[in-house]
């Protein structure tokens, strides 16, 4: 998940002079004399999975009779806004939802608990997209819980008519496919988009710049370099900009947060994203066309090296603050919540497991079988770097896209510039 707030360095001031006291004012906090565990889930788990949240409290309060378990659900714009100020406090939820790009910050200024690895489900086999956001130093801060991997998105009715005879498999395949829908559609709709590819929608563009070998940020000994003026970041960036001028249609300062409603209204013939934004573009609550049900299907996307091109692997872990009084019950909870039969539940709401060996359980002929496939590459993760929550809530990825976009800058001197901004702040604690 994307990084949504700053950790403040006021509030981390606050919160490590009282942390000592805090993690010293309780034991491992055992099911002794009951009492209550405080849950911070995303509202993902309510929305899509609320039987696995059922589950997994019933398991827990038979395991640990007299414990409550309170879950209180989050939304992402808000969530680390209310966990910095809590934990400026002493009272602290147990268990707190970490989108894997969110956690870095946390961990470097000692606001989670350490957790043993070996005590949960298939840990030798976790994602590295998530596995590496919960690590630093040799030590583990959070438990990988479940992942997301973009894939291309297409109007099966639309294949047809155009005729495209099946989802490509290669570049040269995709890029024809482009051709023939821009064809077929676009004489008739001057709004019709080949490829729906907003300017602002930095997880698609940068998937092109992984894919031509280039990155946002390397590091270099104990510090951070932005590196997206680098050659081949720039080449990534250029391919990029290519598929917009040639096959979107629309405001290209836009993002794509409101995608499935876009795609919903019928001019888009493939899209980039997730498998669920099939869904909700035939959703009327989303801003889709009912009729729409039934008329997509996905495909791994196949990228400009030749390979597929990599995903952005967004997904959740779970942490346990440093002060909470419980963090033994937590452990139990969040064991019970990320273990092999939880995993099963997740893939049934198609949603990709956590660890790689799960990821062989996904139908490769459903509609979240790609995913999987996609997964399975390893995919990217925006880095692994301290300031890297202050760089993403400065836009500056989103707003160096846009200029490229509307031609307001070449892709090299606004890479330059977006390293510069990107410098400032990178390597802040």
């Amino acid at each position: 998940m994307a990084i949504r707030m700053r950790y403040r360095p006021l509030v981390l001031t606050l919160f490590l002079s009282l942390a000592a006291a805090g993690c010293s004012s309780g034991s491992g906090g055992g099911s002794e004399g009951g009492g209550k565990l405080t849950v911070w889930l995303a509202v993902d788990a309510q929305e899509s999975w609320p039987e696995l949240v059922q589950s997994t409290n019933d398991r827990f309060t038979k395991a640990h009779p007299g414990v409550k378990v309170e879950v209180q659900y989050q939304q992402w714009p808000t969530k680390n806004q209310k966990l910095d100020a809590v934990l400026a406090g002493k009272n602290v939820p147990d268990v707190v939802e970490m989108g894997n790009s969110e956690t870095t910050n946390y961990i470097v200024n000692g606001a989670f608990a350490t957790v043993d690895p070996a005590r949960f489900d298939q840990s030798d086999a976790w994602l590295p997209a998530l596995a590496d956001a919960c690590r630093d130093k040799g030590k583990t801060y959070c438990v990988p819980y479940y992942v997301g991997a973009r894939v291309g998105v297409y109007r099966t009715d639309y294949f047809a008519r155009a005729g495209v005879p099946d989802a490509p498999k290669t570049y040269p395949e995709l890029l024809s496919a482009f051709d023939r829908l821009k064809a077929a559609y676009g004489p008739e709709d001057p709004n019709f988009s080949a490829l729906y590819l907003p300017g602002r929608y930095w997880n698609a563009a940068m998937a092109f710049v992984k894919d031509a070998g280039g990155e946002i940020a390397v590091k270099e000994g104990d510090h951070w370099k932005a590196s997206l003026s680098s050659p081949k970041s720039v080449a990534g960036l250029t391919e990029w900009k290519r598929l917009i001028d040639t096959y979107y249609v629309g405001d290209r300062a836009k993002d794509n947060g409101d995608q499935p409603g876009v795609v919903g209204q019928g001019h888009v013939g493939v899209f980039y994203g997730n498998t669920w934004e099939a869904d909700a573009a035939a959703d009327e609550r989303s801003g889709g066309d009912p009729k729409l049900k039934g008329k997509f299907a996905t495909f791994p996307f196949p990228g400009p090296s030749g390979k597929l091109l990599p995903p952005f692997l967004g997904g959740s872990t779970l942490a346990v603050p440093a002060k909470s009084t419980r963090k033994e019950l937590a452990a139990d909870w969040i064991k019970l919540f990320t273990d092999r039969e939880s995993q099963k539940t997740l893939i049934a709401a198609n949603t990709l497991p956590n660890n790689t060996t799960q990821l062989a359980e996904v139908a490769a002929g459903g509609i979240n079988g790609p995913s999987a496939q996609a997964a399975a590459t390893g995919g990217w993760m925006t880095p692994f770097a301290p300031g890297w929550t202050s760089a993403e809530k400065s836009n500056v990825l989103p707003e160096m896209l846009e200029r490229i976009a509307n031609g307001k800058a070449s892709v090299q001197d606004a890479a330059r510039e977006a390293d510069r901004r990107i410098d400032e702040v990178i390597n802040e604690r």
